[in-house]
């Protein structure tokens, strides 16, 4: 759950629940003051009586409104004075305020009881109750529109940061630069994130440097060691008594030999010094690279099936070729006697699927350099890392499945997918 959305979440929660204890506290707290107003005018009533009573030893005259009722009854104790609701008026069913009280007049006791009716102060309390709540629903629903939309202008610039993260690859020529805001906190936050990317800039350049020189300086050891090699192997009598330790010695020479091509290639990818602007006849490499491979899979008797359609795209030319070709490779390197091979190019997509002994592969791993998942010695590991940084840098998908015993590679070759 995104932190905006929790936010909202518990400032709704919070707004409703204070709404309601609001709205409650106020219906109740308004009610008592009402019938403490009508209570008072009530005792007023009370009052006159008394006076009246002590001018004229009398009770006054009964005189019923709409808005008033009295009545006058002989008791024989003295009551104290007490207020309760009760039922009465004209229809006998209307809700009254009531108050009780003993008065002697003309030697006699009697209980009076002064009615006044409710429903005008409940239709009174109902109306404000509406009101009140009404503007506080509005209250709360404006501020929480505008809330809403001040916490996202505030938020923006961390989604701006995040999305330009997200974007950012270390292989980009350009370092990261994340714009000062005024906004405190998420201006810390770009700064640490220029100076930790400015670092890992740094470490990165020098690990790619390190690798390109690395492979660079291999060039010249290898090239020696390939000729005494060949002179080694032209003296018959030195090769026939040590032909196994020249063999293997052979198979080193050209391992290292491929490791150094692998890594120098990687190099000038990820150093952009191919123009991805040439076009290509895709379908054309692909029927080439499986001619190629035709000996190396009938070594093994695999069933090469090819579906190709006529492709064209914007690449480079040597770099297509590399894709191709290592895909062939990995698909019968790790193919099994008897299995299957079928390469399939439509709507821009390359699809690669070989049958296997082995089970599914480790997604998280598979793309990275030298990762052969322990099932066979040969290559370097660096075969499908090629593969990757090729089409990342080209800004083409590649993707891995593996089904009822079948792995397949698929490359879009589509831009921004």
């Amino acid at each position: 759950m995104k932190l905006f959305d929790k936010y909202n979440r518990l400032n709704i929660t919070a707004t409703v629940l204070t709404f309601v204890v609001g709205s409650c506290a106020f219906y109740f707290l308004l009610r008592y003051i009402l019938i403490n107003q009508l209570d008072e005018s009530l005792q007023t009533e009370q009052q006159e009586v008394t006076i009246y009573v002590s001018a004229h030893n009398a009770l006054p005259e009964i005189i019923s409104t709409k808005g008033q009722y009295t009545s006058y009854a002989p008791v024989a104790a003295t009551l104290p004075v007490s207020f309760g609701n009760v039922r009465g008026g004209k229809s006998k069913e209307e809700y009254l305020r009531e108050i009780q009280f003993t008065i002697i007049a003309g030697g006699k006791n009697y209980l009076v009881k002064v009615d006044k009716p409710l429903e005008e102060t409940e239709d009174l309390l109902k109306v404000i109750i509406a009101v009140t709540v009404a503007m506080i629903a509005v209250i709360l629903l404006m501020g929480y529109i505008i809330n809403r939309i001040v916490i996202r202008r505030l938020w923006q610039p961390f989604y701006d940061t995040i999305g330009k993260v997200q974007k950012y690859h270390l292989a980009d020529q350009d370092a990261l630069r994340l714009a000062q805001v005024d906004v405190d906190e998420f201006s810390l936050l770009n700064r640490s994130i220029n100076e930790m990317m400015e670092r890992i800039k740094r470490d990165y350049d020098a690990l790619k440097n390190f690798t390109g020189q690395a492979a660079h300086e291999m060039q010249t050891p290898l090239a020696v060691i390939r000729t005494r090699l060949d002179v080694l192997m032209q003296n018959e009598l030195l090769l026939e008594k040590n032909a196994a330790p020249i063999t293997d010695i052979e198979k080193a020479v050209h391992r290292l030999s491929r490791l150094y091509q692998s890594l120098l290639l990687l190099t000038k990818v990820e150093n952009r010094q191919f123009e991805l602007n040439e076009e290509i006849s895709l379908d054309s490499i692909v029927a080439a690279k499986c001619n190629e491979h035709t000996e190396m899979a009938e070594a093994i008797n695999l069933d090469m099936k090819l579906s190709l359609q006529p492709t064209t795209i914007l690449f480079h030319q040597h770099l297509a070729e590399i894709i191709v070709s290592n895909l062939y490779n990995n698909a019968i390197r790790y193919n099994k006697p008897g299995g299957r091979v079928e390469i399939v190019l439509a709507d821009n997509v390359l699809s690669v699927s070989n049958t296997s002994d082995h089970q599914q592969l480790d997604s998280s791993k598979l793309f990275k350099r030298f990762y052969r998942d322990g099932v066979t010695e040969e290559g370097n590991g660096l075969g499908l890392s090629i593969v990757k940084q090729i089409c990342d840098v080209a800004g083409y998908p590649v993707s891995y499945e593996y089904s009822d015993g079948v792995h397949t590679f698929r490359i879009v070759f589509v831009r921004g997918v």
